[in-house]
């Protein structure tokens, strides 16, 4: 009986410490991580104290059915390519953003303004949705947007507030004048200063070796890219790994602070995520290539390989 109750006490004890490391998202301080910048995540704690006050608008970025199929309570769905061209063709503006007084209207529907809180969210093992939707409202302007840290999974293993009900928005009155381009870069800026950049595949490594599975012109990366993928920055449970950890990462490709790092990926969705985690992380010259592949592969002159 001793020995049975002696292994009883490992197996509980391995089952909490296992908890413990899937569900750290929960539990763990997001300034533990020692962030250069700590503005851009918040954690299911601070959500659930402080997600039914009038200055919080939580968008669902993950797209129309999953959201039906269940979401945190009071949040707006939404989608990237809601605010983003997609009745261009590949390779001419396919993917990037609209402009501002376009933006605008999207804007006004959904409830965006600049005197509320924004926490977009949406699933870690997607496409980094909720990154590319973060990136585009501060690039309009509205600085007061956060990442939910471990997005949707976090907030069921914490057994937040769901619904399947659909929230309909308040429409606002928000005028978008200029974008702020900082965390931007074209592909004629990319070619002008080839020598003075470096750039990064944020795609899968399959992706990177040329499978063309999205309808890309062509397949392969961009001629003397780097390849760290989107996902690396992550934790196994969605979570944005730490400031030592983010470091160490770019370090072992020589990258620095200063550096002025360009990120790729097919449409720039995956990228933006990554630019806005690397600029939280100090690397303040990280610059999201919004066309990506789409473009760069439709122009044959520019330079690929596999």
């Amino acid at each position: 009986m001793r020995k049975l109750y002696g292994l009883l006490l490992v197996v509980a004890a391995i089952f909490i410490a296992w908890m413990t490391i899937n569900n750290s998202d929960v539990t763990s301080s997001i300034k533990e991580r020692n962030y250069v910048k700590n503005d851009l995540l918040v954690n299911v704690d601070w959500l659930k104290e402080n997600l039914h006050k009038k200055n919080i608008l939580v968008l669902d970025a993950r797209g129309e059915e999953p959201y039906k199929e269940g979401h945190i309570e009071g949040a707006i769905s939404t989608s990237w390519q809601t605010f983003s061209n997609m009745k261009a063709a590949k390779g001419e503006g396919f993917t990037t953003l609209l402009k501002p007084e376009e933006l605008s209207k999207k804007f006004q529907e959904f409830g965006i303004n600049n005197k509320k809180t924004i926490i977009v969210y949406a699933n870690p093992n997607a496409w980094g949705e909720d990154g590319r939707i973060v990136w585009m409202l501060r690039m309009a302007g509205l600085s007061n947007t956060k990442i939910l840290d471990g997005g949707w999974p976090a907030w069921q293993r914490s057994n937040g507030k769901t619904s399947t009900k659909k929230t309909s928005p308040t429409p606002s009155k928000i005028l978008v004048k200029q974008m702020n381009n900082n965390m931007l870069i074209s592909t004629e800026e990319i070619m002008l200063k080839r020598k003075e950049i470096a750039i990064i595949d944020s795609r899968s490594t399959l992706e990177w070796y040329g499978t063309t599975s999205y309808g890309e012109s062509r397949g392969g990366h961009i001629k003397d890219a780097l390849h760290i993928e989107w996902s690396d920055l992550l934790n196994e449970n969605g979570t944005i790994k730490s400031q030592v950890e983010i470091e160490a990462i770019m370090g072992k490709e020589g990258l620095k602070k200063d550096d002025t790092l360009v990120l790729y990926c097919t449409a720039g969705i995956r990228s933006a995520h990554m630019t806005l985690i690397l600029q939280m992380a100090g690397y303040k010259n990280a610059k999201n290539y919004a066309a990506s592949i789409y473009e760069w592969s439709a122009r044959s002159e520019l330079p690929m390989e596999k």
